[in-house]
């Protein structure tokens, strides 16, 4: 069994300082620290069982990092880890990374540095580092967005079927030049949806058009800004796919102002339900993701990862449903 003093030894620091680096303390020195971590993922150290018993009698928090507390969506999925959190007895510390990777990295170093018993986290690009508290024997559970090469439990959606479906949906409906508002290139979410949509258009023979996508910011300026630039860019378009709830009011939002009518000149579907959804005028359809159910799941992964930190990391995806209203009404004609 690999120590505290091996990691010291082959770091060529004190058993203190390896110490101080995994409870998350913020003075020790950066390229010391760098090579704390590195000694532990290059020897595999795993704290003991004992420390993690005594980490869990001394806190009964955990940290939900979410990347927009101002999008409905994580409104409802906090909502469920916290209702979850309370069938095992935690408490919920929610902290909003604003999409930003050094406040991101900041909250780490607080639920490390005040031994929060777990930390969900939707990451705020596919590039978060999440190491630290891997390190530190920390249990953590990803969800909506899920890390590449780390073993880490996660809970998402499927979201390249969602998207698919919201794309066959159109198709369906008789659009054939459908446009696409996407999420940043750097997120795992964003692509997947971007894919689903593609994989529809193929399955019904309808050619890929760049001209007809737009990376935006998953926020309502951004979706504004990208249906604007396909307006003023003069690019054809018959409908709208935005992928996710924000993109879809901003897309909504440029289209009403344009006085392009929804959907006689063009359709709108989004993804994520929006609560006021059915209240749009014409009614918005979406395909629902069930985030209340998400984080309940995160919940029940994080408790059982801290009961049990030896079980092989699990990987729970959700579906989505499709929520046809009068914005995505069939063509006629």
């Amino acid at each position: 069994m690999i120590k505290i003093q091996d990691v010291a030894r082959h770091a060529g620091v004190s058993a203190a300082t390896v110490s101080r680096v995994l409870n998350g303390r913020s003075t020790v020195n950066p390229e010391l620290a760098g090579r704390v971590l590195a000694a532990v993922r290059e020897l595999g150290y795993r704290p003991n069982g004992v420390a993690r018993n005594l980490r869990r009698r001394q806190t009964t928090l955990w940290a939900v990092l979410v990347s927009d507390v101002g999008n409905p969506f994580f409104t409802s999925l906090v909502r469920g880890v916290e209702d979850g959190g309370r069938q095992f007895g935690y408490s919920v510390v929610l902290c909003n990374t604003d999409e930003n990777r050094d406040r991101e990295a900041e909250y780490i170093a607080v639920a490390l540095a005040d031994n929060m018993a777990g930390v969900i986290i939707s990451p705020a690009d596919d590039s978060t580092d999440i190491s630290a508290l891997v390190a530190a024997g920390t249990a953590v559970v990803t969800i909506d967005r899920e890390l590449a090469e780390t073993e880490v439990d996660a809970v998402m959606v499927d979201n390249e079927k969602g998207a698919e479906m919201a794309t066959a949906h159109l198709l369906s409906s008789g659009y054939r030049r459908i446009a696409c508002i996407t999420g940043p290139r750097r997120m795992s979410t964003a692509m997947r949806r971007l894919r689903g949509y593609h994989r529809a258009l193929r399955a019904s023979g309808v050619p890929v058009d760049r001209a007809l996508v737009r990376h935006a910011d998953f926020r309502e300026e951004g979706g504004y800004s990208a249906m604007a630039a396909l307006l003023d860019e003069g690019v054809e378009m018959d409908a709208v796919f935005a992928a996710n709830n924000l993109m879809t009011v901003g897309a909504v939002e440029c289209l009403t102002e344009r006085g392009v009518p929804i959907p006689g000149q063009v359709g709108v579907i989004g993804f994520d339900d929006i609560p006021w959804a059915r209240l749009f005028r014409p009614g918005l359809s979406t395909v629902r993701q069930p985030t209340y159910e998400l984080g309940r799941a995160a919940a029940q992964l994080l408790a059982s990862r801290i009961d049990n930190p030896a079980r092989p990391a699990a990987r729970m995806v959700l579906q989505t449903e499709l929520h046809p209203r009068e914005s995505s009404r069939p063509r006629h004609g």
